[in-house]
Parts: C-alpha cells; sequence; structure tokens
C-alpha cells in the first residue's frame, strides 16, 4: 500500500469479498494490498487502452512483415 493512505468505508457482495481475501491469503498478502492494487488496475484500464505496449509492437512489426500479402489480399 501507498505509504499515505486515507480510510474509506464501501460494500461489496459477500463471494466477491471472500476471492479478494482468498487471493490475499494465497499470496500472503494484506487484504487492503489486493484491494487497492484492484483499484489502481481499474483506474489505469479505465483511462483508455489494456493493451500492453509489447503486445502492440508485435502487432506492428507483424503487419509490417505482411504488408505485401495485405496488398495482394486488398
Amino acid at each position: 500500500m501507498s505509504a499515505r493512505t486515507e480510510k474509506y468505508t464501501g460494500h461489496a457482495p459477500p463471494e466477491l469479498l471472500a476471492a479478494m481475501r482468498a487471493i490475499a491469503e494465497r499470496e500472503g498478502r494484506d487484504f487492503d494490498a489486493v484491494v487497492e492494487d484492484a483499484m489502481w488496475d481499474y483506474f489505469k484500464r479505465s483511462l483508455g487502452s489494456n493493451v500492453r505496449p509489447e503486445v502492440m509492437a508485435h502487432f506492428y512489426a507483424s503487419m509490417e512483415r505482411n504488408r505485401r500479402l495485405m496488398e495482394l489480399l486488398a
């Protein structure tokens, strides 16, 4: 978790909380740290594309390698 935190309260379905607690226990982590990671992941995904840069690099390289084939098929 961050060095500086702010307390909040929230509500979630019991099944979701149980799943998050199971993840925390399995990974030997604090429940709050797992919840914070989930919040950061959601925040990052909401900003735009969730495709990893290395995946896009492979995609563009493949397009370049196959440019002639794409022209022939067009």
